[in-house]
């Protein structure tokens, strides 16, 4: 019996790639770039060149101007800055704002914090396949709309949305449209300088860096800008002060190079995985893929099985980490809200796994979690009735 975890749940965070580990481990070494970057020191100077040279790698990875992006410690802090620091830059020109009920939590917490500052927002849903409609977004965009969030890759189901559409619908209306951009960073083709996008948040532990640094990308152009959220220092144009953390920087830079040099060979390698993946649950019956099966990114696929409790099947997968459709709102034991915005029922939404995989999943742990999973829905079915999948 197999004890070992069987790691697919990249999109919640990725193994640090050894390339990345080494790099970073230099820095805190004896003798290692460690200082203050804000220091004028030649050691400072040292770490403030490392930070350059990072930032520069992680601008080439976005096709960007390095000096747009501004260091945070992560996707979260990336998404209140931009959606928190817009919305009140723009308050005198309106308040109102745009996104979806399938956006990760760090982007709908601070929308509705802003409703609660009496700002009015809209919240649209996605088709049946999770994708929004320029259309949808035409008819939400108000006179007094300042900023509109629509994710890239959602990190349940995949879906991929056409950023470069709706953000050419908000540039158009001199809306400022910002993404979250978690799951694609390093994973998908993104050129910042050819598309309509004008905040875009990321984080290096979705794609082989470190956990705890992340960056929001701030486009130039007249009215895009955002108030801080944070005070103290200078660093990063004032926008996030505090000391920068030099090895994870080093660490977010040398990942972003690494994700650049072998952008399409891992992506071949996750859509060649997903392809194993999707043969093998064919033969399950009452099996539901959840999110549009193109115009998706292949390293996440989730699933409902028609009949099966969800967290029973959490366990009955183990050692296969994976995630269930409703891992946000685990200790409230809701079903996920991202999928009920889909259409689900609260049972078919439990029911849910996702799956995710990446540079260091290897075909047996596919063969393996395929395994597992066939048996786990076996046996839980055999002691509950089966309700069928709406068609």
């Amino acid at each position: 019996m197999k004890s070992d975890p069987v790691y697919l749940d990249y999109a919640a965070t990725t193994p640090l790639d050894r390339r990345v580990a080494e790099a970073m481990q230099a820095c805190l070494a004896e003798g290692g770039t460690f200082a203050n970057p804000s220091s004028i020191h030649i050691a400072g100077r040292a770490s403030a060149e490392l930070v350059t040279r990072a930032r520069a790698r992680l601008a080439d990875l976005l096709g960007a101007d390095p000096n747009h992006l501004i260091w945070t410690s992560g996707a979260t802090e990336a998404n209140n800055l931009a959606i928190l620091g817009a919305a009140r830059f723009r308050a005198h020109q309106g308040r109102h704002l745009v996104t979806m009920l399938t956006e990760h939590k760090a982007v709908t917490a601070p929308f509705a914090a802003l409703e609660k500052e009496g700002f009015e927002v809209t919240w649209l849903r996605p088709d049946a396949g999770g994708l929004l409609s320029a259309e949808i977004l035409q008819a939400a965009i108000r006179q007094d709309t300042q900023l509109v969030s629509v994710m890239h890759v959602n990190n349940e189901t995949g879906v991929i949305q056409d950023i470069g559409q709706l953000g050419e619908i908000c540039r158009e209306r001199n809306v400022l449209f910002h993404t979250d951009a978690a799951q694609s960073v390093g994973k998908l083709p993104l050129v910042l300088s050819d598309l309509p996008v004008d905040l875009l948040s990321l984080t290096a532990h979705k794609f082989y860096g470190p956990q705890g640094i992340g960056a929001l990308y701030i486009a130039a152009r007249p009215g895009c800008h955002v108030e801080p959220l944070t005070f103290g220092g200078g660093q990063e144009r004032g926008l996030r002060p505090g000391t920068l953390p030099v090895h994870l920087i080093e660490g977010a830079g040398v990942a972003a190079a690494i994700a650049a040099a072998q952008m399409q060979e891992d992506l071949a390698h996750v859509t060649a995985l997903c392809a194993q993946l999707m043969r093998g649950l064919a033969g399950i019956p009452d099996l539901r893929r959840n999110g549009a099966a193109q115009d998706t990114y292949p390293g996440i696929l989730n699933v409902s099985a028609a009949g099966v409790e969800g967290e029973s099947l959490l366990l009955g997968l183990e050692p296969v980490c994976v995630a269930s459709g409703s891992a946000c709102n685990s200790s409230s034991g809701e079903s996920s809200a991202v999928l009920r915005a889909h259409g689900l029922d609260d049972s078919l939404a439990q029911s849910a796994v996702r799956f995710s995989f990446g540079r260091m999943t290897r075909p047996a742990d596919i063969d393996f979690a395929l395994q597992q999973y066939q048996c786990a829905v076996q046996h839980l079915r055999s002691i509950a009735p089966i309700v069928a999948v709406s068609p």
